[in-house]
């Protein structure tokens, strides 16, 4: 089940959120600020024995004072106009971010963020459909996955873009 949610993503009770990360995993502004801020200096701790995280891809590590249990951290394109490979990345941090959810073993319920939609600047309709497909490509493989926006105007943009992509 695909549920489309304008919600702070800090308060779900998931077991694992998605953060819209940077590559150095050092915390940023956004969503990726809230979330450090959330769980308090513990995460930030043990992001620092990551050394960073490749474009395209994802570590996982604990909530902490989240009510989540895990946080996948996955780290999306930069925006360079679309000649770059960013649809190719940013599909990749999202099949990533899966792998690690389903290799933990435990995670059946998991939330996303707008992974580069932010200052990364990606087109939010064709990050809605890369990032819905590859939720819809999952369904089957956990209990509920979440799509959490900022704003209505993203919330109805992926309700009319998985409606489109599920007729």
């Amino acid at each position: 089940m695909i549920d489309i949610l304008r919600a702070d993503i800090t308060t779900l009770r998931v077991d694992a959120i998605v953060n819209a990360a940077n590559s150095a995993l050092a915390g940023g502004g956004g969503v990726d600020g809230a979330i450090h801020a959330a769980a308090g200096p513990e995460l930030a701790a043990e992001l620092r024995r990551h050394h960073g995280c490749a474009t395209g891809s994802a570590v996982l590590t604990r909530g902490y004072r989240l009510p989540a249990r895990f946080v996948i951290h996955a780290v999306g394109p930069v925006w360079r106009g679309g000649d770059q490979g960013e649809a190719a990345l940013l599909a990749s941090a999202y099949e990533t971010s899966f792998r690690l959810a389903r290799d933990e073993g435990s995670i059946r319920t998991i939330a996303f963020s707008a992974i580069s939609t932010g200052v990364y600047g990606f087109p939010k309709p064709a990050a809605a459909e890369i990032a819905l497909g590859a939720m819809m490509a999952h369904e089957e493989e956990f209990e509920r996955i979440v799509a959490c926006l900022f704003d209505d105007a993203s919330a109805t943009l992926y309700r009319e873009t998985l409606a489109r992509l599920r007729a």
